[in-house]
C-alpha cells in the first residue's frame, strides 16, 4: 500500500528543482561577492612579483581603503526621507508601515549592500501578529537568489538560505534552513538527511512572488546588476598596495643610512674579550670612532645616499587620480592635494560626477522602495493599491549646495508668485528634512488656529456691544 506525501510535510518535485536550482546559483555567486566585500573591508589578497620583495616581509600586508571610501561617498548621499501618496492625501498610513520596520535605517544598510555586490533584495511578509503591520526586510546576496523573468520583470521564484537558529523551529542552530518564495505561498524547509523537510507554509495568495531585486548599474542584457568595485577600481588598489609595501620593505633596509669603512682593523668589530661584535653594536658603537692603523692612517667611513621614498610617493598621486576618475570623486576625498586649494566652484564642479551617479541610484532605487511599499500595502489590505494612487519617495539633495543659496532660490520663487509661500515644496527646496517640514506645518496649523480664534473673540465682542444712540435719548 502506497501512502501518499503530504505537500504540508515535503516539497514537491517542481519545489524540490527549484530549491537544487536557486541554491546552485546562490553558491556559485558567493565567491564573486565575497571577492568584491574583501576589497571593500581591505582584506584583498595582494599579488606581488615576487622579486622585490624578500622572503622574510612575505607576511607584510599593506591597505589602502579607496573602494570603501568610493562606495561609502556615494551611499552617504542616498538618503531616504519619507513615502507619500502623490495626490496630497494623508500618508499616516505609508509611515505606520516604515516606521514598524525601521525602512529608512534598514534603507542605507540596503543601499550599501547593493553598491558593493551590485545587487540587494527586498521581501515582503506576512507579520507574526495577525493585527500588526507587514514585515519589509532587506536581504543580502549572500543569503538570497531569484529567478528572473525579463520579460514581466519580475521574479518568478526566490530562494533565502540562512542558519536555522533566526528562526524560532527548535532546529539545531548550524542547520541550514531555506525559505522559498512562490507567486502564491512562501515555503520554510530544513534538510534533514538528504529530505527536505517543511517546516511552514504561509498561504499569502498575492499571485506574485514577494521579493524585489534592488539592481545597481543594470543593462538591458543584464538585469542582475553589476558592483561599483570595478576590475579597474580592483586593479588600481592592488598597484598603490604594492607601491605602499616597497616602501615599508625600503623603510626596512634603507630606513638607517647605510655606510661603508674603508682600512679598518680587525679590533674594530670586537668587543673587549675580542669577541665579534653583532652588526648592529658595530653600527651604533665603536665605528663612530676608529682608531688608526699600524701605519698611522685613519679608516676611510662613508654613507651611501640614503633611500628618498617621494618617487614612490607621486607613483601612489597619481594612482589617486586615476582612481578618483574611477569612483566618479574629487581626487582630495582619495587624500591627493595640490599646493593651490581649490575655489567653492571648483569644488562642486569635481563633485559634479559623483552628484549625477547619486542622482541615478536614486531614480532606479527609488523605484524599488516604491514596489516594495505598494506590495507591504497589498499584504496589509489584502488587495493591491489602486494603480492611479502614485507612492512618491523622498530622498535628501544629492548635491552639496549651501544653505543660503537654496533659501534664496526658495525665496525668489515664492516672491516671483510660481510657487506659494505656504507650499510644502518651497520647505523642500529650502532644504528642510522632512522631520522639520513636519514640524513647520504644524506650527503654521497652531498659528492658523490661533488666528481664526483670534477672529472669532473679536466677532464676538464686537456682537455683545450695545449700539449707541445717534439722538442720545436712549430710544425714548
Amino acid at each position: 500500500m502506497t501512502i501518499p506525501t503530504l505537500p504540508l510535510l515535503e516539497l514537491s518535485d517542481d519545489e524540490q528543482r527549484l530549491v537544487t536550482f536557486l541554491r546552485t546559483d546562490l553558491l556559485a555567486a558567493r565567491t564573486r561577492l565575497g571577492l568584491f566585500d574583501a576589497y571593500f573591508n581591505g582584506e584583498q589578497i595582494i599579488r606581488d612579483l615576487g622579486i622585490s620583495i624578500p622572503p622574510q616581509l612575505k607576511g607584510l600586508h599593506t591597505v589602502i581603503g579607496w573602494p570603501r571610501i568610493g562606495v561609502e561617498a556615494l551611499e552617504q548621499r542616498l538618503d531616504l526621507e519619507a513615502f507619500r501618496w502623490a495626490d496630497g492625501s494623508d500618508n499616516s498610513d505609508l509611515t505606520a508601515i516604515a516606521e514598524a520596520n525601521d525602512w529608512f535605517d534598514e534603507a542605507s544598510l540596503g543601499h550599501l549592500d547593493a553598491l558593493v555586490y551590485g545587487r540587494e533584495y527586498v521581501a515582503g511578509g506576512s507579520s507574526d501578529d495577525q493585527d500588526g503591520p507587514p514585515l519589509v526586510t532587506f536581504e543580502s546576496p549572500l543569503d538570497m537568489t531569484l529567478l528572473w523573468d525579463a520579460r514581466l520583470r519580475m521574479a518568478n521564484a526566490a530562494l533565502r538560505e540562512c542558519q536555522a537558529d533566526r528562526y524560532d523551529y527548535g532546529l539545531d542552530p548550524e542547520e541550514r534552513l531555506v525559505t522559498l518564495y512562490l507567486p502564491n505561498q512562501t515555503v520554510y524547509a530544513v534538510e534533514v538527511n538528504g529530505v527536505w523537510k517543511v517546516l511552514d507554509r504561509d498561504e499569502h495568495g498575492l499571485g506574485m512572488v514577494p521579493v524585489l531585486r534592488m539592481a545597481n548599474r543594470q543593462r538591458t542584457a543584464d538585469r542582475v546588476g553589476h558592483s561599483e568595485i570595478t576590475p579597474e577600481v580592483m586593479s588600481i588598489t592592488d598597484a598603490a598596495c604594492r607601491r605602499l609595501m616597497g616602501i615599508e620593505v625600503a623603510a626596512e633596509f634603507f630606513g638607517a643610512p647605510q655606510r661603508y669603512i674603508l682600512g679598518a682593523s680587525e679590533s674594530a668589530f670586537q668587543d673587549a674579550e675580542g669577541n665579534a661584535k653583532s652588526a648592529w653594536e658595530t653600527y651604533i658603537g665603536r665605528v663612530l670612532a676608529l682608531e688608526r692603523d699600524e701605519d698611522g692612517n685613519v679608516p676611510t667611513v662613508g654613507a651611501f645616499t640614503a633611500h628618498d621614498p617621494s618617487g614612490q610617493t607621486k607613483i601612489i598621486d597619481l594612482y589617486a587620480r586615476i582612481m578618483a576618475t574611477q569612483l566618479g570623486l574629487p581626487p582630495h576625498m582619495l587624500g591627493y592635494t595640490s599646493d593651490n586649494p581649490a575655489s567653492a566652484d571648483a569644488i562642486r564642479s569635481s563633485e559634479a560626477m559623483l552628484v549625477k551617479k547619486a542622482e541615478r541610484r536614486i531614480r532606479r532605487f527609488g523605484a524599488t522602495h516604491r514596489d516594495a511599499m505598494r506590495l507591504a500595502l497589498w499584504i496589509q489590505n489584502g488587495e493591491p493599491p489602486e494603480k492611479s494612487r502614485r507612492i512618491e519617495t523622498v530622498w535628501r539633495n544629492p548635491a552639496t549646495p549651501t544653505l543660503a543659496a537654496q533659501t534664496d532660490a526658495a525665496v525668489k520663487l515664492a516672491q516671483a508668485g510660481i510657487i506659494p509661500p505656504d507650499s510644502d515644496v518651497l520647505l523642500e527646496m529650502a532644504g528642510l528634512t522632512e522631520d522639520q517640514r513636519q514640524r513647520v506645518a504644524a506650527a503654521r496649523r497652531r498659528a492658523q488656529g490661533s488666528a481664526l480664534m483670534d477672529r472669532l473673540l473679536q466677532t464676538s465682542g464686537t456682537a455683545e456691544e450695545e449700539p449707541e444712540d445717534p439722538d442720545g435719548d436712549d430710544g425714548l
